[in-house]
């Protein structure tokens, strides 16, 4: 049976939140309606509301409901008002190409956003700005010091936006523990259904909307909001609370996984090991392999994970995480992610090591065979 190590792609929808879309399907009504009908698809819409905010500790109020958590991302930093965009080099995609002339706060080789580098560049420009620091890294699962960042930020009169979508149901999030004034989350990250994200504002920081509609959302996200699917994403987050009680077993688990790959391949690397990480999120990068072709070999031996910079349509591109921390090209051009869940177990652990190594393996000899003359060219030589 297929074994599934790709969770920080999309985690596999929960049953119960599968039940709540089904059940939400069935009531007919828009959220915006006045009559019984459209009280009722608010109730759902509401309940969904409670849950997403209890998970990252705000008030409902606070939850903005949008299309996906690149929604949200993009109607954080384009929302604001502010003209100056500070982006870490560090960030997901959705941000980067919302802020194609953002400049660039640089990382560390351990793949931590550079806090120095982040207060000269507030220090250096009194324009007002937003700054963009995600929670913890799609690629390398390296928690960022968002805290830290938010109290810089506040320092020179800057907002800070944190995409928080691969850290929910992975570590605690908390909004005022963070200091962030907008945090968004994507429902399918975390067992809900793809299609539906959430932005979380501070209370008093006014928003204004990307996709003007009806007014709905309070006037912050037009368009009629997705009833069922918001069903499913209330329920997804209401369980990815419950999640953080599996942690430790995935962290086990993880720590075992690259103790083996490394036994098993000694100049193979876990990019940003000695660095503070999700306790599901391995990045392993190995020379003399291409990436897209040990995500191939894998998957034919059964096992689902990523390339370290696997983007959109399925395509692999040189990953700007890695370049941004110095990993050199021939080991970033090797890189995989695995990323594992709760479903996942140790024997699921130990036959990826074993399906990794063993096409390791075969590349080198491949390639160890296409560099050495055969007899009848070296006869001719």
């Amino acid at each position: 049976m297929p074994v599934y190590l790709d969770y920080n792609a999309t985690a596999p929808v929960l049953p119960e939140a599968a039940a709540a879309v089904a059940a939400a399907l069935q009531v007919v009504g828009n959220p915006s309606s006045v009559h019984g009908f459209g009280r009722a698809a608010r109730r759902v819409v509401e309940a969904a509301r409670a849950d997403v905010a209890a998970l990252v500790g705000v008030a409902p109020e606070q939850v903005v409901f949008t299309g996906s958590g690149t929604e949200a991302a993009q109607l954080a930093l384009t929302g604001v008002g502010r003209t100056r965009r500070l982006v870490s080099a560090l960030e997901h995609a959705a941000v980067r190409s919302a802020t194609p002339n953002a400049e660039l706060i640089p990382a560390t080789p351990e793949g931590v956003v550079d806090l120095a580098a982040l207060e000269r560049l507030l220090a250096a420009d009194p324009t007002p700005t937003i700054v963009s620091l995600m929670l913890a890294n799609n690629e390398t699962g390296v928690i960022q010091p968002v805290a830290e960042a938010a109290a810089l930020a506040h320092r020179y009169g800057a907002v800070l936006h944190t995409d928080a979508v691969q850290a929910v149901g992975r570590i605690p999030v908390d909004l005022k523990t963070l200091g962030a004034d907008l945090l968004s989350l994507s429902a399918h990250k975390l067992g809900g259904p793809a299609g539906a994200g959430a932005l979380v504002v501070r209370g008093d920081l006014a928003l204004q909307p990307l996709i003007r509609g009806g007014g709905q959302e309070r006037g912050r996200r037009g368009g009629t909001e997705a009833t069922a699917l918001l069903a499913g994403f209330g329920v997804a987050a209401r369980s990815a609370r419950l999640a953080l009680d599996h942690a430790p077993q995935i962290a086990y688990l993880l720590k075992e996984m690259e103790a083996a790959a490394l036994e098993r391949c000694p100049d193979a690397a876990v990019i940003a090991r000695g660095s503070l990480r999700l306790p599901n999120t391995s990045l392993l990068a190995v020379r003399g392999c291409r990436a897209e072709t040990l995500v191939m070999a894998l998957d034919l031996a059964g096992y689902a994970v990523s390339a370290g910079a696997a983007c959109s349509s399925g395509s692999v591109r040189s990953s700007a995480v890695l370049a941004a921390m110095g990993v050199p090209q021939d080991l970033a051009d090797g890189a995989i992610r695995i990323s594992l869940g709760p479903a996942t177990t140790a024997a699921d652990v130990a036959g990826f090591v074993d399906a990794w190594a063993a096409q390791v393996a075969r590349t080198r000899r491949s390639r160890s065979l296409a560099s050495t003359p055969t007899s009848a060219a070296a006869s001719v030589a």
